[in-house]
């Protein structure tokens, strides 16, 4: 009777103690359980014969629910039969097309629209990769995006038939073939395709035609600007998107989930956790074209949503929105994404209730990612012994100045305690590869970090800077290189300095991103001089960049220098320019900023600046 009363007593005990000692005990132990059966449902889906790809698994959810609606956009539904047959009749005119072949690769250039999807869809059944061009793109980065992509077919929304045009010629002389989604085209050198789809076969397009396609075969390129340069076409794998079918149901998405997707399909985000997840889970997805702050949670309501996709700064927008009664009038339960603000997590929760946020940690080339599945507020993800054995990963100490690892008298790199900011590595392996960028080796070497914890490993470079506290928890705290983060995109410093290096007046530029209280990520600047007899022309300078510019990528500040500042290596000093921000009651130089309402920069006061930092301005 003693024995059962303290085996009895102790059980009760133990899960309190535990509580207090390990307070995130249980939770790591469910989420172990959870990756477990994971890895074990990924394995068995390697082993099927013949190979299963992740178009397999929505032409079994074809099977068991024709029916159901797959995809809502505007006031049209699409069931997975629909998609089915449309991405059949799509696959079947492209393989009337005598500039096609099966396993081409295939540049899309679209918005947001059911008709992305479909055209994926079709591909995968064709084994073709798919090159997801950013549509915000014009002129020499789209030319330049769709050139490293090897593609020699573009297909385009009818919307985007000018930008397509502004590089025709050079479309042209490269040969492409250029299938416009419209009925008809009065430009020769483009193909009205949506009537060659539209007499095309609902026949199921055969498995024969993507026999070639592996595990390792890219499935898609997804365009990220990494550190440095132009954008550069990140390599997806089909083992990787095979893996993405878990992500959804591995936070608790089921068939009953309804997802809202406003995110840009041609960001991973949006196409990987969005879009392949969902296939998965067999959740209706609430297509949206882009972001309304007004219209999000309206939208919300009207489908009964349950599962929302963010970055840091859509749930900022959410926040700044006027307050209502109705705020937590709403059926969303889960929130998936990454690049949260502690403060404006606090906001949010507080605001529109308890939902529960799931943020995460990744890069689109990357080999390694974490979740935060604790809840805890402002962390990006949380380590476990379990995932660092299959994927090693480590941070190491970064020298910001020099804008290179720190490394000992042996020529290793220096782990960082917990508490400290560093690297983030992962050591790349056959588990956890990294492909590399499309037609770039020089950048894809750039992202190899040789002789990190030992001569002769390889550890892929992530360019962001993380900390570890002493629970476990990571957090992010910056991005290395060239490369700051804007309106939820990565903008290429030199990408914008050969914009301004067009126009006529500048003789130099240094761009780089400022900090700015209360938004996500940097604003971009740029740091300018000018040619002799000439100076800033404010109305000129902003119908130059915002011709050739997205408006993200555009630089908010400008300040003006007679001499850029230099290194010892010829090298343009960025740091101390970040550091001095834009503030002009400390900077001498003349400061400008841009005015889209105007169309125009002009010049950034004292007030002006005080009104930007309490928030009354946004950019």
């Amino acid at each position: 009777m003693y024995v059962i009363s303290i085996f009895l007593a102790s059980l009760f005990i133990l899960p309190l103690l535990l509580k207090r000692l390990c307070p995130y005990f249980w939770k790591d132990a469910f989420y172990l359980v959870k990756m477990l059966n994971i890895s074990k449902t990924y394995i068995l889906l390697r082993r099927r014969k013949p190979i299963f790809l992740f178009v397999d698994r929505f032409l079994e959810q074809t099977v068991t629910r024709p029916t159901e609606t797959f995809v809502v956009f505007d006031n049209e539904r699409y069931s997975y039969r629909d998609a089915d047959t449309t991405s059949n009749k799509i696959a079947n005119a492209l393989l009337c097309h005598p500039h096609y072949n099966a396993g081409d690769t295939v540049a899309l250039f679209m918005g947001n629209e059911p008709a992305f999807m479909f055209i994926c869809l079709a591909l995968a059944k064709l084994g073709s990769p798919v090159a997801l061009l950013n549509h915000n793109i014009r002129s020499r980065s789209l030319l330049h995006c769709f050139s490293c992509s090897n593609a020699k077919v573009l297909m385009a929304a009818s919307e985007l038939k000018g930008a397509v045009g502004d590089v025709l010629s050079s479309l042209r002389e490269q040969s492409v073939t250029i299938l416009l989604m419209a009925k008809d085209c009065d430009l020769r050198e483009m193909e009205s395709f949506s009537g060659e789809v539209e007499q095309a076969s609902e026949a199921p397009v055969p498995r024969s035609f993507r026999s070639h396609v592996t595990f390792k075969s890219p499935a898609v390129f997804i365009y990220t600007s990494g550190t440095t340069g132009l954008p550069k076409a990140a390599a997806v794998s089909q083992d990787r998107l095979l893996m993405a079918l878990a992500v959804m149901a591995c936070s608790g998405v089921t068939a009953d989930d309804v997802i809202y997707l406003n995110l840009p399909l041609y960001h991973t985000s949006a196409f990987v956790i969005g879009f392949v997840g969902s296939l998965e889970t067999g959740s209706r997805v609430i297509l949206k074209r882009k972001f309304s702050a007004s219209q999000f949670w309206v939208d919300c309501r009207t489908h009964r949503v349950t599962v929302i996709q963010y970055i840091g700064e859509v749930v900022r927008y959410l926040c700044n929105t006027p307050t209502g009664p109705d705020d937590r009038a709403h059926c969303v339960r889960l929130a998936i994404g990454n690049g949260l603000r502690a403060d404006v997590w606090r906001n949010f929760l507080r605001r529109f209730g308890s939902v529960q946020i799931r943020e995460f940690y990744a890069s689109t080339e990357g080999n390694v990612g974490f979740v935060n599945y604790t809840g805890k507020i402002g962390a990006a993800g949380r380590t476990n012994v379990f995932q660092r054995m299959l994927f090693p990963y480590t941070l190491v100490k970064y020298d910001t100045e020099r804008d290179q690892p720190v490394r000992d008298a042996r020529g290793l790199c220096i782990e960082s305690l917990k508490g400290e900011t560093g690297l983030l590595v992962s050591k790349i392996t056959e588990r956890a590869p990294f492909i590399g960028y499309l037609g770039n080796e020089e950048q894809t070497e750039k992202k190899r970090l040789r002789d990190v914890l030992r001569k002769g490993d390889v550890y892929f470079n992530s360019g962001d800077l993380l900390r570890v506290d002493l629970e476990g928890f990571i957090y992010f705290q910056d991005r290395v290189g060239d490369t700051f983060r804007w309106k939820g995109e990565n903008v290429a410093t030199t990408e914008v300095a050969d914009v301004l290096s067009l126009a006529g007046c500048v003789r130099e530029s240094n761009v780089y991103g400022v900090a700015v209280p209360g938004h996500e990520g940097r604003a971009g600047m740029a740091t300018l001089t000018f040619k002799d007899g000439t100076t800033l022309d404010c109305k000129e300078t902003f119908a130059h960049i915002s011709y050739y510019l997205p408006p993200f990528a555009w630089p908010q500040f400008i300040r003006i220098q007679n001499d850029l500042e230099l290194t010892g290596t010829f090298k343009q000093v960025k740091f101390k320019l970040v550091k001095e921000g834009f503030d002009p009651n400390t900077i001498r130089d003349p400061l400008f900023i841009a005015d889209p309402s105007r169309k125009m920069y002009r010049p950034l006061t004292p007030d002006m600046y005080d009104s930007i930092c309490l928030g009354k301005v946004k950019l």
